[in-house]
């Protein structure tokens, strides 16, 4: 995929100060990298000295073996690959803590730390000068010339911009990324050498997870390892990818981790789609003139996207299931409470048909009721059987409708929809959709009229994925005057019930365990003989796994289906095979357009 780039951390085994041995363990990474298919390699900072050589930094002998090494990593490095690779560098007398930056046999330049920390165990400012005012500068190192400033930005051909900041850069209050991502940097590269300390690993990913987030970017963080000095502290070995305030990578998160290379696939795309969608970037007041962009000589998002973490059902809470479920459930009960405060006494109208989404609605409305301190009777629930209903989710309305307490009707409609074909000279026998239509008209006006009868208002019962794949009758069940569903995927909606049978609502916990286990089923056409439903909605517009995942790539990042295709195959594995996925893309798209 063209906009997905395959990066790499690496915290190498290292010796303080043995710039021969720690380019070799540099090289070694570097390769396994690009064997790995990453195109570009995050190192900690001071990567070829070691963060903690102390007052040797001053020593001519270590400065002069950092620049042979590195020239001879520059020589040996793979030239598919964007290296950034720690080194102190001697400029006009000053000494600065640089990120250097290695690509295609050349030095394209180095960014010098801004802010060095001074205080606790850190003493930076006894060795480095601040880059700060370090700008439109270059310098030789052997045959490379390359720039050297705290205003560079690396520009790849496919147009993907990389940005530098350095360590504890991070935590302070205007981190230079802030400004390298208004400036166009859709990648920022942090080495760094964090201390291990209790609780400093969530304060490292936690800001890591919020700069991302913030800046809309795509964070690498590469920290140096046990294997620096531990007369003073020791180094955790801490890496990790974040990409828009989402965790995509991380090393061992409660291990202190060494000599080890951490791969991971950044979708650029779900950046480049939230810049586009927020305003914030074109608002703030910094021109990308001030930056000197240094091109990159290949382009570095060609990745196959093979790598990315992407879960076959994206509306489903990863963690925290139960809780983010309980949540949701509040928030729509607490929406529909207020909507029905307006009235003297709150009722509503909700037509039951034993499946999922009515179901939720139903339990949205006796929470809902709960919350006004209202009685559950001011819930008139009505199931109205008719050509296609099923004594199983027959059997489901009536228990659910009779354990919550709710004024329960039972209204056939059989007899009006055959009065109904007969005005209008429609054959019984012909089960066109002017057959289900004018079953799901008559079940609406029966809300409506009911609704008036008693004060109330129609409590929709639809939900998200049926609202994209017009999977409801106009002037029908798409009309309420409160859709509680209306924002919640079918998916979604499933592990809601789930939830909610194994905790909230016990009571009616066997009830919900029947109907998740019903086939979603707008029951429309006869049954047959032996009760069995006939018209299975995923047999007709295809599996509601499928769709959601189509439906959140397309609506929350407007991705193309060439690449909502290929993001599919890697969810769903073995699951859908490709012809199947196409199929039912092609379908989804088909329908949510028309």
């Amino acid at each position: 995929m063209k906009d997905v780039m395959r990066a790499a951390m690496a915290v190498p085994s290292l010796r303080i100060a043995n710039m021969e041995y720690n380019r070799k363990e540099l090289l070694h990474h570097m390769n396994d990298a690009s064997a790995k298919g990453a195109t570009v390699l995050l190192s900690p900072e001071l990567s070829l000295t070691g963060y903690t050589c102390g007052d040797l930094f001053a020593s001519e002998f270590l400065l002069e073996r950092v620049k042979e090494e590195l020239c001879t990593l520059v020589d040996a490095a793979p030239d598919n690959m964007l290296i950034v690779v720690g080194a102190p560098l001697e400029l006009n007398s000053h000494l600065y803590n640089c990120a250097v930056v290695l690509c295609g046999g050349k030095i394209l330049g180095a960014v010098p730390k801004t802010y060095l920390p001074t205080y606790s165990e850190c003493d930076e400012e006894r060795w480095f000068t601040s880059g700060r005012e370090l700008t439109a500068s270059q310098m030789t190192i052997g045959n490379h010339t390359f720039p050297i400033g705290t205003d560079l930005l690396f520009t790849a051909p496919d147009g993907t911009v990389v940005g530098i900041e350095i360590s504890e850069e991070l935590r302070s209050p205007l981190p230079p990324s802030v400004h390298l991502a208004i400036a166009g940097a859709e990648v920022i590269l942090n080495p760094a050498a964090s201390a291990e300390l209790v609780g400093a690993r969530n304060h490292r990913r936690n800001a890591v997870i919020q700069q991302s987030t913030r800046t809309r970017t795509a964070y690498l963080y590469a920290s140096a390892g046990p294997d620096e000095s531990t007369a003073d502290m020791i180094y955790s070995g801490h890496s990790m990818a974040a990409l828009c305030g989402s965790l995509i990578a991380e090393k061992d998160p409660d291990k202190i981790a060494g000599n080890y290379l951490l791969v991971a696939d950044l979708d650029l795309g779900r950046l480049r789609y939230d810049r586009r969608h927020n305003g914030n970037f074109s608002d703030c007041n910094v021109r990308p003139a001030d930056y000197r962009r240094v091109a990159v000589p290949f382009a570095v998002a060609t990745s196959d996207g093979a790598m990315l973490n992407i879960p076959s059902h994206p509306f489903v809470p990863q963690n925290d299931v139960k809780k983010h479920c309980e949540a949701i459930f509040e928030m729509q009960a607490n929406a529909l409470a207020r909507r029905l405060s307006i009235f003297k006494e709150p009722k509503l109208t909700i037509g039951v048909s034993g499946g999922l989404d009515s179901t939720l609605a139903l339990l949205v409305a006796d929470r809902a009721m709960e919350i006004l301190g209202a009685p559950r009777t001011n819930i008139i629930a009505i199931t109205m059987p008719c050509f296609g209903t099923s004594k199983t989710t027959k059997s489901n309305s009536d228990s659910l409708m009779e354990k919550l307490g709710v004024t329960s009707r039972t209204i056939p409609i059989q007899n009006a929809v055959i009065q109904h074909f007969y005005d209008i000279d429609h054959d019984l026998k012909d089960h066109s959709v002017t057959y289900e239509n004018a079953q799901a008209r008559e079940r609406t006006q029966i809300l409506m009229d009911v609704a008036n009868k008693v004060g109330g208002i129609v409590l929709g019962t639809g939900d998200l994925s049926e609202l994209a794949l017009g999977w409801c009758t106009y002037n029908g069940d798409h009309m309420s005057m409160y859709g509680v569903n209306a924002g919640i995927p079918k998916t979604l909606l499933r592990k809601m019930v789930e939830v909610l049978a194994s905790d909230k609502y016990l009571i009616v916990a066997d009830t919900l365990t029947s109907v998740l286990a019903t086939p979603v089923s707008p029951e429309l056409l006869p049954a047959q003989g032996n009760d069995s439903i006939v018209q299975k909605t995923e047999d007709l517009v295809g599996p509601y796994d499928l769709h959601d995942f189509f439906l959140f790539w397309a609506i929350r990042y407007q991705y193309r289906p060439s690449k909502i295709f290929k993001l599919a195959r890697i969810a769903f594995g073995d699951t859908f095979d490709g012809a199947t996925i196409k199929k039912w893309l092609g379908v989804f798209w088909r329908r949510f357009f028309n």
